[in-house]
């Protein structure tokens, strides 16, 4: 497993963009695969996306499919999801995720971060 901090979170306008951090430790982060979830009140905790250890796939939640990003810098053991054309619905905890690219469920979890959408 892999210690994860997540960042970067906050407030911000309908229409407005942020930009999450998720910061891992561990020598092997390059090799996992990694993936952003959130999770609002009284909701289950759903997908956002995933990228591979290579950063050469990607995938999308329906929900957010054109308007976030995932992005990863191995070589600064940080993955990024940049969030751009929030709305309101977006609003959730968001967390920050890894698995070894042998396993089905992601079994790292950071303590998550807060973003708000206001209308």
């Amino acid at each position: 497993q892999v210690q994860l901090v997540e960042s970067g979170g906050g407030l911000v306008q309908a229409g407005g963009s942020l930009r999450l951090s998720c910061a891992a430790s561990g020598r092997t982060f390059s090799r996992y695969v990694m993936g952003w979830f959130r999770q609002a009140p009284g909701k289950e905790r759903e997908f956002v996306a995933s990228i591979s250890w290579s950063g050469g796939t990607t995938v999308y939640a329906d929900s957010v499919e054109g308007r976030f990003t995932i992005s990863r810098d191995n070589a600064k053991n940080t993955v990024y999801l940049q969030m751009n054309s929030l709305k309101p619905e977006d609003t959730a905890v968001y967390y920050c995720a890894a698995r070894p690219p042998v396993v089905a469920d992601f079994d790292s979890w950071g303590q998550g971060t807060q973003v708000t959408v206001s209308s």
